[in-house]
């Protein structure tokens, strides 16, 4: 559960604390694969993952930026995984150019593939009437007690895959943690 506490003071009026109990489905970290944003361009996926998450009841440790090569992925990955998170979401990289190399940086991670995930990823997609879901190539999988999903870097994308991904992604989490035994 998480514990969430507030108050405000402003000009003459303050609004008293108030202690919530929300559930918490997990910790969660994003990677946003993308060359311009890693080189201080404008992240617009990256606050909408966030926001995605927080809402599904995601506590976001960060959002980051990487290149998009393989070992900046992988290390970005990895240090999630290290850093104890629930559930790394990459965003871009999946597709087919010479530059798309999320999935291969993320399957070097994985200690074990969940190709039901991106099955469901790419059938939701096409069913929301997106001829490029059936290209995506990106993977999901486990790495130590950590749930790592790619996804595809449109706002379209993510918005259709965290839908998918939400409900699934507390199932596997649940599982790891021993919390649905």
């Amino acid at each position: 559960m998480m514990r969430s506490s507030a108050a405000l003071s402003c000009v003459g009026a303050t609004v008293m604390s108030m202690d919530i109990d929300a559930p918490v489905a997990g910790r969660a970290l994003v990677v946003v694969v993308d060359d311009r944003t890693a080189h201080g361009g404008v992240d617009s996926l990256g606050p909408l993952v966030t926001e995605l998450l927080n809402e599904a009841g995601f506590l976001v440790d960060a959002s980051v930026s990487v290149q998009a090569e393989e070992v900046e992925i992988r290390n970005a990955l990895n240090t999630a995984v290290i850093g104890g998170v629930d559930l790394v979401i990459s965003v871009g990289g999946t597709g087919m150019s010479p530059r798309d190399v999320t999935p291969e940086a993320t399957t070097q991670v994985l200690d074990r593939d969940l190709p039901g995930i991106t099955e469901a990823l790419r059938a939701s997609g096409r069913v929301a009437g997106s001829l490029d879901a059936g290209l995506s190539r990106g993977v999901a999988g486990i790495s130590g007690s950590t749930l790592v999903v790619n996804l595809p870097g449109t706002r379209a994308a993510v918005r259709d895959g965290m839908a998918t991904l939400g409900p699934l992604a507390s199932k596997v989490i649940g599982e790891l943690s021993g919390l649905d035994e």
